[in-house]
């Protein structure tokens, strides 16, 4: 009698577990979907932003400026082409991963969640990097920098600086949930 008591117990600990299990999984692949569309976004904006504009130069005092038509394009710095990239990157990484945690089903192998932790733990570090490459190089187009005589271009490209700012909120917010990530991948393992 006392012995069925605790198999009793014993199968309402493993349907508790089993339902906490579940319960991560879900907010673990919600996470990962976040992260999916938070980097897409990050990139697809940066990447999409362009500003093409008419801007008078004056190269000697006495003569009549001279029109030239310039673009801004993310494509033209390297610190932003970075962050684009880094961003496609941990996309890429994000599908996989989520393909992986849907195939695998809760049955994955230490290995396994040592890989994934892993591959986490690298895209924080590839998003925060990107974020602050790009951050830097934007925070010098909007403010200048005098020591350089570096003047600012969000003056002249203020749609294309308006249009490329949102990409840095939304790659920092999805390293957080990749960091987010790493403590999850962290807390399943033995």
């Amino acid at each position: 009698m006392e012995h069925e008591g605790k198999n009793n117990m014993n199968g309402m600990e493993m349907e508790k577990g089993k339902r906490e299990l579940g319960s991560r999984k879900g907010v673990e692949l919600t996470m990962r979907v976040l992260a999916l569309i938070l980097t897409m976004a990050a990139a697809t904006v940066l990447g999409v932003a362009k500003q093409t504009k008419v801007v008078s130069i004056k190269l000697i005092p006495t003569l009549p400026p001279l029109d030239i038509t310039t673009t801004a394009k993310a494509s033209y710095l390297s610190a932003f082409v970075y962050n684009i990239s880094v961003n496609a990157i941990a996309c890429g990484y994000t599908a996989i991963s989520i393909a992986i945690l849907m195939i695998s089903r809760g049955r994955r192998s230490k290995k396994l969640l040592m890989v994934v932790l892993l591959g986490d733990l690298v895209m924080v570090a590839l998003l925060f990097s990107g974020t602050g490459a790009a951050s830097a190089i934007g925070l010098m187009g909007l403010h200048g920098n005098k020591h350089v005589m570096w003047k600012k271009v969000c003056g002249v490209f203020g749609k294309f600086c308006h249009r490329a700012a949102p990409s840095l909120p939304l790659t920092l917010l999805a390293a957080v949930v990749f960091m987010f990530l790493v403590v999850l991948d962290a807390i399943k393992l033995p």
